[in-house]
């Protein structure tokens, strides 16, 4: 059952083809993963050529992403030594992802779901997942 709440395939799969586009554009292959209000994984596509290692992390920087409702680049920030959320990444089981390419999506001003990207720079992950975001 679908709740309108948090994001449908359909959603999910918009998404992901706008991340797809930008990534092409790029020449970069990109993992990239839509999680629910839960934080559960909706839909991933690994591009050709997208490294294997970077399944987990687009699907867990869309999980920290939802599970923080902040972008996982603004959570790396504040997440370094001396920072008020240093050591994070060690919680949740170690699924927390403080490095950028995690945005969370918003409906009516609310965070109801989160797209992760991986498979290249920190800023080619941000960019693909921002774009990816405004197809939300």
């Amino acid at each position: 059952m679908y709740y309108p709440n948090s994001v449908s395939l359909e959603d999910a799969q918009r998404v992901i083809a706008a991340g797809i586009d930008k990534s092409q554009e790029t020449g970069q292959p990109e993992n990239i993963a839509v999680v629910d209000a839960g934080g559960n994984l909706v839909a991933h596509a690994r591009m050709d050529g997208a490294w294997i290692g970077s399944v987990d992390i687009a699907i867990n920087k869309a999980f920290t992403s939802r599970a923080f409702d902040l972008s996982t680049k603004d959570l790396g920030a504040n997440a370094q030594p001396g920072e008020q959320f240093f050591g994070i990444q060690m919680s949740n089981h170690g699924r927390v992802m403080t490095f950028a390419g995690g945005v969370p999506l918003q409906s009516e001003d609310r965070v109801v779901c989160a797209v992760g990207v991986s498979g290249g720079s920190g800023d080619q992950d941000q960019s693909v997942a921002e774009v990816a975001a405004q197809a939300f």
